[in-house]
């Protein structure tokens, strides 16, 4: 293997270098395949469930969320049937009792779920997307109007069927999940629902998506059209167990780097690469004011979760009952969404679901030394403990940078940097053989 000479302030560092950053083919192959066509038929069908309140009909066959369960349920079973076993479907249930707040009759609540397992037995991981199924008119309370949902959330939905039709046709060593939740509208109830079962069932979850609303370009407030952008809002510090994890926070000044932050900087990165004339804007905040998504909970129990959204909100046509006013229609129809948008923001998705499930795991033990008064650092790790590897990245990023800036490749298990502890963040990643990044690990104090 050639070694190349690095100066880093005319200090020598001698590493193997792999070539430029490239991109994975199979995964161009997989975004590519993204289909206008096909969103438009998943949101004109669900459209025509009529609503799919969380307390509409469970049972009527043509309208209502119960209908709409059934008929993603069966797009799911659809792709699984040519994958060999690897992909299981299912539902997960629970009856719901009035709550005095926006449930108020017994409920069926069901998440529609669909698991592309991993090839590698011992690869456990689990990468997450998912957007919520059930839609609201004016009144959150109203179970009989039309509700359509179209982009809130048909979008996210159409987005979690047109993922499970390209990324089922593919073998990845770590598996990947694909959920449409119920609920959301009356409190985020399907989420609650799945992330207890993660805890409870001791699940390995490393990412969740949520996409809610990505297909509108329009501001109803502003009037600017903005198809070149997506936002993702991430958490910056752990909201589980924060108490515990202040101090080391406070001390070494990483208010900016909780999992879920650090998750969102991955998806820009890979998004950005895959998906062309789209940019992706890190939101330091959880979520919108007023508002919320089905990423929190998760959050919550301690997973790394965020959640993309377009970059523009339409109020006239969010949480709306379908009218005419002084000439403007008001509600949430097709007619609003934007597919060539709609169509990249899934690409993302696809993009970087199959690069983490074809990644490598985390480096483990990731240390930084600091020990010792020197303009240097030391970083030291181990090898992660499933995937095939051909090396790492060390990530360098200035204190007040949002983006790592640098990646240093290198096949050894530590390095020394002459770039002060004291003025940088340092992280690691696994690497493979075709370029698939694992996720980011700072390192801890040796």
């Amino acid at each position: 293997m050639k070694k190349i000479l690095f100066t880093l302030f005319f200090t020598p560092v001698v590493l193997y270098a792999q070539e430029t950053i490239r991109q994975d083919p199979e995964i161009i192959n997989q975004v590519s395949q993204v289909s206008t066509d096909s969103l438009k038929s998943h949101i004109n069908y669900l459209v025509g469930f009529g609503t799919r309140h969380t307390m509409s009909s469970a049972t009527d066959p043509k309208r209502g969320i119960g209908a709409a369960r059934k008929w993603v349920l069966k797009k799911f079973n659809d792709y699984a049937k040519n994958t060999g076993g690897r992909m299981e479907v299912f539902m997960q249930n629970q009856t719901l009792q009035p709550d005095g707040k926006r449930i108020d009759r017994p409920t069926d609540l069901g998440n529609v779920i669909a698991i592309i397992r991993g090839t590698n037995p011992n690869d456990k991981r689990l990468f997450m997307m998912s957007g919520h199924l059930d839609s609201r008119v004016s009144d959150v309370m109203n179970i009989k109007d039309n509700a359509p949902g179209a982009n809130d959330d048909g979008s996210g939905v159409a987005a979690l069927i047109e993922s499970a039709r390209i990324l089922s046709r593919s073998k990845f060593p770590a598996s990947i999940v694909l959920v449409a939740f119920s609920g959301e509208e009356q409190g985020l109830l399907g989420s609650k629902m799945l992330a207890e079962k993660a805890v409870s069932e001791g699940w390995q979850l490393e990412a969740l998506l949520n996409n809610d609303m990505i297909s509108n370009n329009f501001s109803s407030d502003t009037h600017l059209i903005n198809t070149h952008q997506l936002r993702i809002f991430s958490e910056g510090l752990p909201y589980y167990e924060l108490d515990e994890k202040a101090l080391d926070i406070r001390k070494f000044g990483l208010e900016n780097d909780g999992k879920s932050r650090q998750l969102a900087r991955y998806i820009k990165e890979i998004g950005e690469r895959y998906v062309d004339h789209l940019q992706v804007k890190l939101i330091y905040r959880n979520d919108r004011f007023l508002r919320g998504g089905d990423h929190t909970p998760f959050v919550e129990k301690g997973f790394s979760a965020v959640r993309l959204t377009e970059f523009n909100e339409n109020f006239d046509h969010q949480h709306q009952d379908i009218r005419k006013e002084n000439g403007l229609q008001y509600g949430d129809l097709p007619e609003f969404m934007d597919f060539e948008y709609f169509k990249k923001n899934v690409g993302v998705n696809i993009a970087v679901l199959a690069n983490l499930a074809k990644a490598p795991s985390q480096p483990e033990n990731v240390k930084i030394e600091v020990s010792k008064l020197t303009n240097f650092t030391d970083l030291s790790w181990e090898r992660p403990q499933s995937g095939e590897i051909a090396g790492y990245y060390v990530l360098i990023r200035e204190t007040d940078a949002s983006m790592w800036q640098k990646k240093i490749f290198t096949r050894e298990n530590s390095i020394k940097l002459s770039y002060s502890k004291d003025n940088y963040f340092f992280a690691v990643q696994a690497v493979n053989a075709t370029g698939n990044e694992s996720l980011i690990v700072l390192p801890k104090i040796k």
